[in-house]
């Protein structure tokens, strides 16, 4: 329960400094982030048990909007092969992948706002690729995937992003596995962006 409220409390400070940023750009940053920053200093303070599975979904609401947010700039390759690669580490982070959960990855992944920059057929190939070299292989292709989200590395925007990908992902089905944690946590390493920014 308390990585969730610590990860809110880091969210809303990325979030913050997320909103002066954007705020350049589109003219609406900061009022679009006003509505959850207010719920979610609020839900913290109830009781943390009856609120933990709000809160989760509420973060991945919060992570879906900040990528919302810059959707307009993530629109490279290098975004695009790094998301893919760590939405497939997060789907095998536990060494295995069931038919069916490798489906609800997929459809995660094609239904994404941010994701729908690019064509869904190439998003499926990335995605399946990796998980094939990961369920293969587990530890090369781990090491394959890290290279790949590292590429993504150059862009602070691009890196975050990525990470916020594979929350987003790894959060949808409202429990964040441990195992999931640390391939995300794997992920930050390569890309060289703190992960307690994210809270793992």
């Amino acid at each position: 329960m308390a990585m969730w409220d610590k990860i809110k409390d880091q969210a809303k400070t990325f979030q913050q400094s997320q909103g002066t940023r954007g705020a350049s750009g589109t003219g609406q940053g900061p009022q679009g982030y006003q509505g959850p920053q207010g719920h979610q200093g609020h839900q913290g303070s109830g009781q943390p048990g009856s609120s933990s599975g709000g809160s989760k979904a509420q973060l991945i609401g919060m992570f879906k909007t900040q990528l919302a947010s810059v959707k307009t700039e993530l629109k490279s390759g290098a975004y695009r092969d790094a998301s893919m690669a760590m939405c497939a580490l997060v789907a095998a982070a536990d060494g295995q992948v069931e038919p069916a959960e490798r489906q609800r990855v997929e459809e995660l992944i094609v239904s994404n706002e941010v994701l729908q920059n690019f064509p869904a057929d190439q998003l499926r190939q990335r995605f399946n690729q990796h998980v094939d070299r990961l369920v293969g292989n587990f530890e090369l292709g781990k090491s394959e995937a890290l290279q790949v989200i590292a590429k993504a590395a150059k862009k602070p925007a691009e890196a975050r992003a990525v990470i916020q990908t594979g929350m987003v992902i790894a959060g949808a089905d409202g429990v964040f596995e441990p195992s999931e944690q640390y391939a995300i946590r794997e992920a930050c390493t390569a890309l060289g962006v703190s992960p307690s920014e994210f809270g793992v």
